[in-house]
């Protein structure tokens, strides 16, 4: 009896200082990712995440120049950026597919030009987020 009382007790007092983010479901234990803030973004989950994805692509379109050499609508190449927003709210490059090199440096400044932002979280604490980033030139 003793022994299951102790069980009880660790189980409850495990769940009831659970962090941020973290759901128990029977056997299933999920953590909940929190994407990175943008600069000037606000509101809850959802709104922050949308606000990502449109000063990405603003941020994307705003900032592309062209390679020397090469003119808008005379390529028909696309480059693949994959990328985190780190622990401190940086982007990293973890790789680069598709295009000439110069197409792929292009895009990679673009990217690594993103501004310093919240980082990302899962179940509480800072986490590198990652996304994929087509470029169609």
């Amino acid at each position: 009896m003793r022994t299951l009382f102790l069980i009880a007790f660790l189980t409850v007092s495990s769940l009831s200082f659970a962090q941020e983010g973290v759901t128990v479901s029977g056997n299933a234990i999920s953590i909940t990712e929190i994407p990175p803030i943008w600069p000037g973004c606000t509101g809850n989950a959802a709104e922050t995440k949308a606000c990502f994805k449109k000063e990405l692509v603003k941020h994307v379109v705003s900032n592309f120049r062209f390679p020397k050499g090469y003119k808008k609508g005379t390529v028909k190449e696309k480059v693949v950026v994959d990328f985190v927003i780190n622990e401190e709210g940086k982007p990293q490059i973890l790789g680069v597919k598709g295009g000439t090199k110069v197409l792929q440096e292009e895009a990679k400044r673009n990217i690594l030009a993103i501004p310093q932002m919240t980082p990302g979280k899962a179940g509480g604490s800072p986490r590198a987020i990652k996304y994929t980033m087509p470029f169609t030139f």
